[in-house]
């Protein structure tokens, strides 16, 4: 087959670069992020935005009219004026794909944000797979791109979309989320697009068709883009046995996966091209990029930082970069952060009411989709958002990012970063804004692991049972399977590459007949084997709740957050409203919010007279640093400890990090540094592993737990990025602790599981696996269910297969669950094995250390009003200052 766009004819005459496409207020609606001095709402719209209306010139219920000039021309000579027109050219990269798709390989496109991989495979493929003589109807859907969030499918849909009628391509575009209408559903029920943007969860919905096989056995090309998302997580696994079924329908399938921030792409690679039959390539394309990556540096550096407070003082200095800029972005890593930043915003400059926007993942969808239109056509000055903007929407007009507080992880910098500048030739800028006088040294350690490309790796799970316990069930309605065939497709995929004929056994009588425990229950008999040895669903009721439940994402529950005369605002987590009464403020949606009862799952509110109340607090906001983020910041340190300061965050920083060093010492790679004082409060142990936070807890608590049973005691425990604390009342021997093995990594999951109260752990998680499971569902259609009865109705089963059915294979994934995500206790090993390998330098300071100090403040917030601390930490700081001086 001849190379489809060539690459070298016009080269020469070629010029410029290729660019990738990757609520209310009062007491009645209005949007959520504008405040009360323009509070009009966006108007609903009457199409939604998952449906992409057809432009003239395409495909309608009714054929395709191309323009006959543009269409007659060679596929070639047309993609050469689409980009010249633009003044751009292909990248040698997006060549390589085009010819890779061509020769019917499969691969993995790793390439810098903004560079043009949504052209490299889109053209590609209209290459290959097109027919471009104009004709009534359109090609049979031929490819799939499947993207891990709404509002980036609805964003390449309308890309793919223009470019196709652009070239003149007799090809629809279609779109499938859980947003799409049910009209378009119909339409596409009736006759597939030629290309269908989807995400894991509606292409697993898919997979329950009836005519699942002779609708999607037609695809030759599925594409993943943002694979680096899916990767560490059970979505990646539903998509790998979703390839699995689509690769068995067509032995000549093609996977494409696109990222811009992998760190293993071998791996990663391995991972999503295990079921596919045909070639692979993996093909680089990371651009040459004017990365800016720079510090917004306080004009005064307290000598003993405490988390949270520096971030808000830095307010006119943003604002003033705002000014700067066409559109910025303002990343934070809590939505809760999100709320603090954009109302400080508002008071220092009241005049940007309405040109700044909020956006998070609990605002509602309208909300939402106004601000993301609001970037891509300019009318927003800056939006304040979370990691619900991370991925490649492209919104042309941002010119500058701000990062509030330390990114905690060098790919998670540099995708924030590619937000602005996103297309070839443009520089990306991206300022880091610290919370704390310490993330002065992070931000300089994240810039180094930029410039180096020391990006963080990504795993998988590994036979996570409930997933294929799913899977099993989905495929059984969508046609349905025969054992040992079904064996053999599942095994092709990387997670259960190593799956045992008997663990695969153990699922399917588990959805045939419940298991050991539930046989009796006809509920859990999901599937039954008809005489031609075919698994199938046997029952309507059956098949409804599976598909109203089907997906792997389990967010906590939350309720609707909604007007008391009308109107919704958003969502919110149950268990932060649980712990409100009525009369109770809270701040929300960028307003501060009065709570006047809550009935239905949906938290009725009016406006608050004071602005003075209890932010939310969502879950997973303690985002830890990265193993690659902490060696950097420990080399940072290291130069420190040398007199080396260059940087100008350590320059900035040098009087604290001195400090450190003359009361105690400075951590290193191969320096951990152990402090022991007596206070008022009682005696501290400190410790500095740079672990990160989640695995300094389960040290902390397994230390703790080890140093009582040589002597009684009880701990108080701090723990964050850098390290953590142990307070007790009475004096321990620490020196000879650890002599005596404090720091063995023998023993350790026993000894962790022990400290740390693990089976409450693995009940709590083994909610999450039996919703996947299908043991318990949210709610059918219509109907509510809190957390409380899902949480109770998991802990009946729980209970029921520990003591009936201990060989349960979901109580084994709790287990290991638990171990590897909740306890991070890869990590904890790794830090213990580091500890005992580093020269310990174990130091008795008289007073807290620069070091300490944001431990033990972290300690003390949980126990005081935020008036007493404030106060509190007053008297603390001039009490250390006089004794640093």
């Amino acid at each position: 087959m001849t190379d489809p766009i060539d690459p070298d004819r016009n080269a020469a005459r070629e010029a410029g670069t290729a660019a990738d496409t990757d609520s209310t207020g009062g007491d009645g609606p209005d949007a959520s992020s504008i405040p009360p001095t323009r509070q009009r709402a966006p108007r609903p719209r009457r199409i939604p935005k998952a449906r992409i209306e057809p432009p003239r010139d395409t495909f309608t219920s009714t054929g395709y009219s191309p323009d006959p000039e543009r269409a007659a021309l060679p596929f070639n000579t047309r993609t050469q004026q689409w980009f010249a027109a633009r003044g751009w050219q292909p990248f040698d990269f997006q060549r390589e794909v085009w010819r890779s798709v061509a020769t019917g390989a499969s691969g993995l496109l790793h390439a810098t944000t903004g560079a043009g991989k949504t052209w490299a495979v889109w053209f590609g493929a209209m290459a290959a797979f097109g027919d471009h003589a104009p004709r009534a109807l359109a090609d049979p859907l031929t490819v799939l791109w499947v993207t891990p969030m709404r509002a980036l499918a609805a964003d390449t849909a309308g890309a793919l979309q223009s470019s196709a009628r652009e070239l003149a391509v007799p090809w629809s575009v279609g779109l499938r989320t859980g947003d799409t209408g049910s009209a378009e559903r119909a339409r596409q029920n009736r006759r597939m697009p030629s290309a269908l943007v989807t995400t894991p969860e509606s292409l697993a919905l898919m997979l329950t068709r009836s005519d699942a096989r002779d609708e999607l056995k037609q695809v030759r090309l599925v594409v993943v883009d943002e694979w680096h998302e899916l990767l560490g997580n059970k979505r990646g696994t539903q998509m790998q046995l979703a390839l699995a079924r689509l690769a068995r329908w067509r032995a000549d399938l093609q996977v494409w996966g696109l990222s811009a921030t992998l760190g293993n792409l071998d791996f990663a690679a391995d991972v999503l091209l295990g079921p596919v039959r045909t070639p692979r390539v993996t093909v680089s394309g990371m651009q040459p990029k004017t990365l800016i990556i720079d510090t917004l540096i306080p004009a005064t550096i307290e000598r003993f930082p405490w988390g949270g407070h520096l971030g808000t003082r830095q307010v006119e200095a943003v604002a003033a970069g705002i000014d700067e800029a066409r559109t910025s972005l303002v990343f934070t890593n809590t939505r809760s952060q999100a709320e603090i930043w954009y109302r400080a915003l508002l008071e220092a400059r009241p005049e940007w009411a309405g040109l700044i926007a909020l956006h998070h993942g609990s605002l509602a969808q309208e909300v939402r989709e106004w601000v993301e239109d609001g970037l891509k056509n300019g009318t927003l000055k800056a939006v304040v958002c979370t990691s619900s903007l991370d991925l490649g929407v492209d919104f042309l007009p941002v010119e500058r990012v701000f990062q509030i507080g330390s990114p905690k992880g060098v790919a998670r910098l540099m995708q924030r970063a590619g937000r602005s500048g996103h297309a070839p030739g443009r520089a990306s800028r991206i300022t880091i804004v610290p919370t704390h006088a310490l993330e002065l040294v992070e931000a300089a350690a994240a810039r180094r692991a930029v410039e180096a490309r020391r990006i963080e790796g990504r795993d998988t799970p590994h036979k996570p049972f409930d997933v294929l316990v799913q899977h099993l069930v989905t495929v059984a309605i969508g046609g349905g399977f025969s054992a040992p065939g079904m064996l053999d497709e599942v095994r092709t995929t990387f997670a259960y590459r190593d799956l045992t004929a008997a663990e695969f056994d153990w699922a399917l009588t588990f959805v045939e007949r419940g298991g050991a425990s539930l046989h009796a229950y006809p509920d859990f008999h999901r599937v039954v084997r008809d005489d031609d040895g075919v698994y199938r669903v046997p029952r309507e009721d059956l098949i409804r709740r599976h598909r109203n439940n089907i997906g792997t994402i389990v967010s906590n529950a939350t309720l609707q957050v909604a007007w008391l005369s009308g109107g919704r605002i958003g969502s919110m987590e149950e268990s932060f409203i649980s712990r409100l009464k009525p009369g109770d403020i809270f701040t929300f949606g960028g307003r501060a919010l009065e709570l006047v009862r809550v009935r239905d799952m949906t938290a009725y509110v009016r406006r608050a007279s004071s602005s003075r109340g209890a932010m939310p607090q969502w879950a997973g906001s303690k985002m830890p640093l990265s193993s690659e983020l902490a060696d950097a910041t420990l080399t940072m340190l290291a130069e420190a400890k040398a007199g080396v300061y260059v940087e100008p965050e350590m320059i900035a920083v040098r009087p604290l990090l001195q400090l450190q060093a003359d009361w105690s010492a400075l951590p290193e790679a191969d320096v951990l540094v152990v402090e022991v004082l007596h206070t008022r409060e009682g005696h501290h142990f400190f410790c500095y592993p740079f672990a990160g936070r989640i695995a300094h807890i389960g040290l902390a608590s397994l230390l703790g737990w080890r140093a009582s049973r040589h002597q009684p005691g009880t701990f108080s425990i701090s723990a964050n990025d850098y390290g953590f604390e142990l307070l007790s009342s009475q004096p321990f021997d620490w020196a000879s602790l650890i002599d005596g093995g404090l720091f063995s990594a023998t023993h350790l999951t026993d000894d962790i599981m022990e400290s740390l109260n693990a089976s409450e752990l693995a009940m709590r998680r083994f909610r999450e696996i039996a919703r996947v499971s299908g043991l318990i569902y949210q709610s059918h259609p219509g109907q509510h269910k809190s957390a409380r009865q899902l949480q109770a109705s998991s802990g009946l089963f729980y209970e029921v297969f520990r003591k009936h059915d201990s060989d349960n294979l979901l109580l084994a994934q709790a287990d290991s669950e638990v171990k590897l995500q909740e306890l991070e206790l890869g990590r904890i090993e790794r830090a213990l094995v580091a500890m005992n390998a580093c020269r310990l330098v174990l130091t008795h300071p008289k007073k807290p250390t620069p070091f300490a100090f944001p431990l033990i403040v972290a300690r003390i917030r949980e126990k005081l009003s935020t008036e007493k601390l404030a106060d509190r930490i007053e008297r603390m700081l001039a009490e250390l200052d006089k004794a640093g001086r």
